[in-house]
């Protein structure tokens, strides 16, 4: 690791820990309450050092972004002494993996879709489904994935570059306001799965190009990044507003392919007979029957 990926590393340990210590009391965290007045959000740090059954001294060089000899069972502790969810405790994790990592980058996701995937996505043709990877480029779409996310298709932000990125489109195309009827969840949930890639995928200069870009070109971006949330995108419902069929609640599950490292395919699949069902087999008459790359 070059010295500036290991200050960068140190300093997205630092305020991982630091941003994650301060969203808990003492009380949350089961200490006495003291009648004495904090000048800190959150837990000092010898208290985190306390709950995780570790030095204060110990816990100052993990805070400041040295992670390296880590076991997993000092990782544990501190999880536990943060309260951290399952996703936050993979983070940590992941961070901790980093300054092991050798200077050989990990391969990325290639894009190209395998003959057997492409059979598969378009083999569902009443659920939309599309490719992606963990920066959210869409590489494949079936037609009715295409049909739902035809905003994004046609946001003038593509109209010179490929592929199609739902992240870039989300903060920088004022349409998204009106696709996503939820849109601060969307923008927080987006970030927090960014994030959580960042972690898996530190050395992916795609990856480090979308977040430098979002972050100069979106306040709102920068602001959402700068809180460290991290969240598993696995399984949810999508409330969109597409312009030729409305409202639309989209239960989605978002699979790992896993010969295909860091590609992933997501599916909508409404209940049958739902309003959400009926609107896309309107959305299926409407849209062409061709499928999408890039």
């Amino acid at each position: 690791m070059t010295d500036r990926a290991r200050n960068e590393h140190a300093d997205e340990v630092r305020e991982f820990l630091s941003s994650h210590r301060a969203r808990i009391t003492p009380q949350q965290a089961g200490l006495p309450a003291l009648n004495v007045k904090r000048r800190v959000t959150g837990l000092r740090r010898e208290e985190v050092a306390l709950l995780a059954g570790m030095s204060i001294d110990y816990y100052i060089r993990l805070e400041r972004g040295n992670l390296s000899g880590v076991s997993d069972s000092v990782l544990d502790s501190l999880s536990h002494a943060l309260q951290l969810d399952d996703a936050e405790r993979a983070h940590l994790y992941d961070l901790a993996r980093a300054t092991r990592a050798s200077e050989r980058r990990s391969p990325a996701a290639s894009g190209r879709i395998r003959p057997v995937v492409l059979r598969m996505l378009d083999a569902m043709i009443d659920l939309p489904a599309f490719i992606h990877n963990g920066r959210f480029d869409i590489l494949a779409a079936n037609s009715l994935g295409q049909a739902v996310h035809a905003p994004v298709y046609d946001s003038p932000l593509f109209a010179q570059r490929s592929p199609v990125n739902i992240a870039r489109f989300l903060f920088l195309d004022p349409g998204s306001a009106v696709f996503w009827p939820e849109r601060e969840k969307a923008a927080s949930d987006t970030v927090a799965f960014l994030r959580t890639e960042t972690g898996r995928s530190p050395r992916d200069k795609g990856l480090t190009d979308l977040i430098g870009e979002l972050s100069t070109n979106s306040a709102e971006f920068a602001q959402l990044w700068a809180r460290h949330d991290v969240k598993f995108h696995r399984s949810g419902v999508k409330q969109l507003h597409h312009p030729v069929v409305g409202d639309l609640a989209l239960p989605y599950e978002a699979l790992d392919l896993p010969a295909d490292p860091g590609l992933h395919i997501s599916v909508f699949s409404p209940e049958p007979d739902s309003p959400a069902r009926q609107a896309l087999d309107l959305l299926a008459s409407w849209s062409a029957p061709a499928r999408h790359l890039k």
